[in-house]
């Protein structure tokens, strides 16, 4: 799975490698958590940047209590899960990240790690979006990402990953294709040695950490979680 991931770049770089319109400064979040905003790119807005919630409400969902437990929707069978079938098929997006964490179980402690490209490039993962209408007739839109099985990168680390779509092709295809099948059939784990992992401190365990110094490296020494 993804539980939490980071996005602090400058407009210019978002704008350089995606090619869309930033309209305005990118807040940093060094340690993104379900519920709160981020920067995505939607098939039906695909030449600007917006901010969706994390954490997919499906429209016909009665209330938004759920919501933080659909931040991740797994490949295999997304087509035919009910909050997920219509989203995979007309509303698609792209989230983006400067890199994600994930948590290593060791005996009993689980260690964090944190995962960017090697050419420290923007992340840019697989996701779906919905437009929930809340009991204000306000509209809230909101997103899931889709995670896959890990490559070797990942595999010593955790069982999933999300789902990176790394070139200008990809993304394209993913937010324009109408065939949800030809869509979703490109959608694997990412091809191995593009991925940097390393620990990082527990810190980043509380979703109410949020600073530049999460991003270091600490050593592999287990008596850290002691």
């Amino acid at each position: 799975m993804c539980g939490r991931f980071s996005f602090s770049t400058s407009k210019e770089k978002i704008n350089n490698q995606l090619k869309v319109v930033v309209p305005s400064p990118v807040t940093p979040n060094y340690n993104i958590a379900p519920g709160q905003q981020a920067a995505v790119i939607t098939n039906t807005n695909p030449t600007t940047l917006s901010f969706f919630t994390w954490g997919l409400i499906p429209y016909w969902s009665k209330s938004d209590i759920k919501s933080t437990n659909l931040i991740n929707a797994r490949i295999e069978g997304i087509a035919s899960k009910p909050s997920f079938r219509i989203p995979v098929r007309k509303r698609r997006c792209l989230i983006l990240a400067d890199g994600f964490y994930e948590w290593k179980k060791i005996a009993n402690q689980k260690k964090p790690y944190r995962i960017i490209l090697k050419d420290q490039s923007i992340l840019t993962f697989a996701g779906i979006w919905d437009e929930w209408i809340n009991p204000q007739n306000e509209k809230i839109q909101t997103f899931s990402i889709i995670t896959t099985a890990p490559n070797k990168d990942m595999q010593y680390i955790h069982n999933r990953m999300p789902a990176v779509l790394i070139n200008e092709q990809q993304r394209s295809k993913w937010l324009q294709e109408e065939n949800y099948e030809q869509a979703i059939s490109m959608i694997k784990p990412l091809r191995n040695g593009l991925l940097k992992t390393y620990p990082v401190s527990p810190m980043v365990n509380s979703y109410k950490a949020n600073f530049p110094e999460l991003y270091n490296p600490i050593s592999e020494s287990p008596t850290l979680f002691d």
